[in-house]
């Protein structure tokens, strides 16, 4: 089974293009959720969490994100301590729900994946792209961030120009049905190279 590396910048809509393949039957891992849920309940990572950021990090709802993202994308030690946390555990999981896919291939979809190495894994890489202020505005709207949280966190990740050098496919992001027909297109390409 191909494993397909789908990432791209904050708000360029990585998760819009994930459900467009999970619609033509392709598993999806979405990184993200799963590094969230683990975040919420494993107690060994809510222990180490807790060593690093204090037990405040955690409300009665769970992990305090607002206050975690506020605290390391402005501290490149304190992101890398975390990330450092939760990335194994991810892959861990991300292992164990491969071997129980069906498919000829499937999307394993991360933020990160160019700048964490995680591309390497991956038999094909989709970067999603779309223009910076196209991306503030989603990012604005979804999240209701400020400009300056949302540019902290744009600034952890590579330009779209350094992903592209590493991508098998692009897929700009601005037209739905232009996006729609581009995801159809590498499907087809993956189904052919299986």
């Amino acid at each position: 089974m191909k494993v397909v590396g789908l990432t791209g910048g904050i708000g360029s809509g990585k998760t819009t293009v994930a459900n467009m393949f999970r619609e033509l039957g392709i598993p999806v891992f979405i990184a993200d959720d799963e590094a969230k849920a683990l975040l919420n309940s494993d107690p060994d990572i809510k222990k180490a969490i807790t060593g690093i950021f204090g037990r405040e990090i955690y409300n009665e709802e769970g992990l305090d994100r607002k206050k975690l993202a506020s605290l390391v994308f402005n501290d490149r030690e304190k992101l890398d301590r975390l990330n450092a946390i939760v990335h194994p555990a991810v892959a861990n999981y991300f292992d164990g729900w491969k071997k129980k896919q069906k498919s000829t291939y499937l999307i394993y979809e991360a933020a990160i994946l160019f700048e964490t190495g995680g591309y390497k894994k991956c038999d094909f890489t989709v970067l999603v792209t779309a223009p910076h202020d196209i991306r503030i505005q989603r990012l604005q709207q979804r999240d209701n961030s400020t400009l300056e949280e949302i540019e902290a966190r744009m600034n952890n990740q590579w330009s779209d120009e350094k992903k592209a050098n590493l991508a098998d496919f692009q897929i700009e992001n601005i037209d739905i049905s232009a996006t729609r027909k581009r995801v159809r297109e590498i499907h087809e390409i993956i189904l052919k190279s299986a």
